[in-house]
Order: C-alpha cells, then structure tokens, then sequence
C-alpha cells in the first residue's frame, strides 16, 4: 500500500464519508474533502518525483479514485478528473520549461486543476471546437485571447487552473485544436446554467461564459488530437472506471452487511450458514460480477502500461477500441452491480434512512453511460472494428 493512500485513508476519508449526504443534498463542492487532500499532499500525486510529486503509477492514483469513490462519488470523480488533467501535464509537460514549472507548483502549492473541453454548438464532441484562439504579439511576449461558450465546466469555480480546448486560430478547421492552461486569475467566468442533477451533485458542472487572456507559452506545444490520443482517452476512462468500481464496491458491502445482520438475527445455536437463502445466493451472484468488474480496470491499467512501452501502440486502432471498450463495459457494470444490490438489500436499501440505503449510490452511477455517451462512443468503436483483427490472445 503507497503512503499517498495511508494518508488517504486515516485523513480524507473520514471526513469525506462524514459529508458526502450534506454534498450531495446541498449539491455543493466537497469543501471538506479537498481542503483534506490538499493538506495532506495528495493533489500531485501523479506527478513525478522530480518535480515534486509522488510519482505514482497509474494503478496506484486508481486506487485513490476507487478509495474515494466507496465514500463519496463526488469527491471520487472531482479528483479523477484533476489527475486526468494532470496527466496532460505528466506525458505532455516535460520539454517546455513552462508548463514543467507549473507541474511542480501543482505538487508544492496543491492545486485543483478543472477542464473546458465541451462546448455548445458542438453536440458534446470534445474532438472538435467552434472556439479559437487569437495569438497578439511575437516572440516571447506573445499573448492569447480565448472566448468560449462551456456547456459544462465541473467544480470551475473552485478550479485553481482550467485547461481549454480551442481551435489553433480563427482559419483552422474545427479538429485542429490545441489545449490551454490558463491560471485563475486569468480566466472570467460567466455562469450560464445550473447544476440540479440527479446524481453526482457535488461536482458542480456549471454552463459557463469563459474568456482568457494569458502568455501564449502556456498553450500546449503538441496538437489536441494527439494529447488526446496518448494520455487523455486512456487516463480518462482508466480513472473514471476506477471510480464507478469503488461505487459498486460499497454497494456491495452494503448488501453483504444487510445478509449477514439478517442470517445473525435468525440464527440459533446450531444454525450454519445461510446456503439456498435468496439473498446469500443473489450476494454470490453480485460477487461474482464485481470481481468481473474489477477485472475490467485492472486489464485496461495493464492494457494501457504495456502500450506505454511501445509508445506506437498508443495512437493503434487496437489500443482505442480496448479503452472505448473498458468505459462502456465499466459503465454498463456499475449500474447492473447498484441494481443487483437493491434486489438483495430490498426496502433497506430503497429507503435514505438505513445504514443499507442505496439511493446516493444508485444515483451518482447512473451518470457513468452518459459522460461521453456510451452510444457515441459505441457509433465510433463500430467503425473501426470493422477494420481491426480479433485479438485472441490472453497476453496482449
């Protein structure tokens, strides 16, 4: 176990587990939960050790996600998102001495990193962008402006620096995008929709008016589509998987409490163990489909570090339709397990005022198919299986 999730586990937890009800009633940002991971060093734990981070695997910031996740969804997925966001940063970063510096005061001063990468008129196709950016000047004194129109923009209020999607300029075609990191104090905000959902409250996804005005080095020196492609599809649904598996993990300890209280309230001294009884059988069942699930993340994290070592794999047919496959099958999991759960856990888990109650959980996991539509992503996976071979190997 890392010492990043030792302090996870004795510092934040405990509280986020204590307000995630109040997070999720109020629909508020988890205060309590950041202001914990903050203080505790945990908000560059992805980054590497040479620029003051943790420098933790892929599986090991997983586990922090799914950790999270067992306690409260929002917190789960706020955090998820800003490892994403570090990880442009952490693949992308090195050669550019600005956004190198700005990776190391992500881990020395703990900041919240958000993300603009939808916009309106666009039909939520993160791929391309109606937005551009407008270079002023020359050389090193070069600046930008950029104005867009962000359907969604989750926790960017609370957002210590917000990395953008744009056109590269006003005559690019809408998939010739770059992607920018503009600091707080240089972005305007203009809330233009709420944020009353059925699940996932906490993690305040406003509509905003947003313009920058900053330092053109600050514009990532590789094209959109290619940091896209090598890091944020596959860290993207690797994270957010890792979140949905810790929802369905808690459900299922809930049901495994409910059938146990149940077998010790009925049993007598020679009583043994509840075999044949609904609920035990169903629970076997559920077991056996969150350890699918779990096998799920673990061979996309895996999937994922072999194509690192042979970096071509990364942009690979094979490789895309392996990590689309994964936030589909993780997706659809997550709400079959929460599902199964309430068959076994019955009124106790319908009702919001039991230790088996269900309902936050249920809800917060019905966000997984439409962030990035399962059914956009499965229109686009179709295509290219159309032009890929079957792998039938159990190695790779």
């Amino acid at each position: 176990m890392s010492d990043a999730l030792e302090r996870l586990r004795a510092f934040v937890l405990p509280l986020a587990a204590a307000h995630a009800v109040h997070v999720d009633r109020e629909g508020r940002f988890p205060d309590e939960t950041f202001a914990a991971l903050k203080a505790h060093k945990l908000m560059g734990t992805f980054i590497p050790s040479q620029y003051g981070g943790d420098g933790l695997s892929v599986m090991e910031v997983a586990e922090l996600c799914t950790a999270l996740g067992q306690v409260c969804g929002s917190s789960a997925l706020i955090y998820a998102m800003h490892q994403i966001k570090v990880s442009s940063l952490v693949c992308h970063g090195p050669g550019s001495a600005w956004h190198e510096a700005f990776m190391s005061r992500v881990a020395s001063d703990q900041l919240l990193l958000g993300s603009a990468t939808t916009e309106a008129g666009v039909g939520g196709d993160v791929r391309n962008s109606i937005c551009a950016v407008e270079r002023l000047g020359d050389g090193e004194t070069q600046t930008f402006n950029l104005s867009k129109d962000a359907t969604v923009i989750s926790y960017g209020e609370q957002a210590d620096a917000i990395l953008v999607t744009a056109r590269a300029n006003a005559n690019a075609p809408s998939s010739d995008q770059v992607l920018v990191l503009a600091e707080r104090d240089q972005i305007n905000l203009s809330r233009q929709a709420g944020w009353d959902t059925f699940g996932m409250r906490g993690t305040c996804s406003y509509g905003f008016k947003l313009s920058i005005h900053a330092p053109a080095r600050q514009i990532f020196p590789l094209p959109f589509a290619e940091i896209a492609a090598k890091s944020m599809l596959a860290h993207t649904h690797i994270f957010w998987a890792s979140v949905w598996y810790g929802l369905a993990v808690e459900a299922v300890g809930r049901a495994q409490a409910l059938v146990r209280s149940e077998f010790r309230r009925r049993a007598t001294p020679s009583s043994t163990a509840p075999v044949g009884s609904p609920g035990a059988s169903r629970l076997a069942e559920l077991l056996a489909e969150l350890q699918t699930m779990r096998g799920l993340v673990i061979g996309g994290i895996a999937r994922l570090e072999r194509a690192q070592r042979e970096p071509q794999q990364l942009e690979s047919t094979a490789f895309l339709i392996d990590m689309n496959s994964l936030k589909v099958s993780s997706s659809q999991a997550v709400v079959s397990i929460l599902n199964h759960a309430l068959l076994i856990c019955g009124i106790h888990g319908y009702r919001n005022d039991t230790p088996y109650s269900l309902g936050r959980l249920l809800r917060d996991a019905q966000s997984a198919p439409i962030m990035i539509n399962n059914d956009r992503i499965v229109a686009n996976t179709a295509n290219m299986v159309l032009m890929t071979r079957i792998n039938g190997n159990l190695s790779g």
